[in-house]
């Protein structure tokens, strides 16, 4: 059974994932999608400017998806804590255990 943190954990990493394949894709065939949208321009100075900076931004951007993966990753991974009750019942008896073995 999975716990609440580690399905959130699994959602995180997941959504990560699919946004940086997405835009990654986006990126590397942007003349489809400026050609859906119709912004296609013969301007190569422009383009290379715009390229040069959609680098950077989409390794910033992915850089930032990537630590959100890996924290999703983590805490799918990380079995949950145990209960307070259960801890303070187990400090209940060690402390009664120590009661019983100085009395001896």
């Amino acid at each position: 059974m999975v716990s609440k943190d580690q399905a959130i954990g699994g959602a995180i990493l997941v959504v990560c994932v699919v946004v940086a394949l997405v835009y990654a894709l986006l990126a590397i065939f942007p003349a489809q999608l400026y050609g859906l949208l119709g912004t296609v321009t013969n301007n190569t100075g422009n383009n290379i400017r715009i390229g040069m900076v959609l680098v950077l931004v989409s390794v910033a951007f992915i850089a930032i998806l990537g630590i959100g993966a890996w924290i999703g990753l983590t805490m799918a991974t990380t079995p949950p804590p145990k209960p307070i009750e259960e801890i303070t019942a187990e400090t209940d008896e060690k402390k009664e255990e120590e009661k019983k073995e100085e009395s001896k």
